[in-house]
């Protein structure tokens, strides 16, 4: 029988302290996280539509666009904003397919920046 003071750390909580480190993981490219912002944020002010979906993809975007203008930069946060966005897009993909905005190209660049 181990004592409470010899049991290993549980493996959630390992992941949780090595997800709040500053660093920035070599998957994630930054530079390509705000090209693809300002690309989305030129192509939603084409977007006619104030549909909820349109708008739920403006505030994760916007959220996304501070994430990345902080000075404190974490590589969760970047990586919950993209995961966040891809949602929205899907979630409105078809609004924002027939306002014009191109989705798949979008949700595929995500996938791509997020290694998936």
């Amino acid at each position: 029988m181990t004592s409470p003071r010899t049991r290993p750390i549980p493996v959630v909580a390992q992941m949780a302290r090595n997800d709040a480190r500053d660093e920035t993981p070599a998957n994630i490219d930054l530079e390509k996280v705000a090209q693809l912002i300002d690309a989305l944020e030129r192509d939603l002010a084409k977007v006619q539509s104030g549909s909820r979906d349109v708008q739920l993809l403006r505030d994760e975007l916007e959220t996304l666009k501070n994430v990345l203008n902080s000075p404190i930069r974490r590589a969760h946060w970047v990586r919950e904003g993209l995961h966040g966005m891809r949602q929205a897009i899907e979630n409105g993909l078809e609004t924002v397919v027939a306002d014009g905005l191109k989705a798949g190209q979008y949700i595929a660049e995500i996938g791509r920046i997020l290694g998936m």
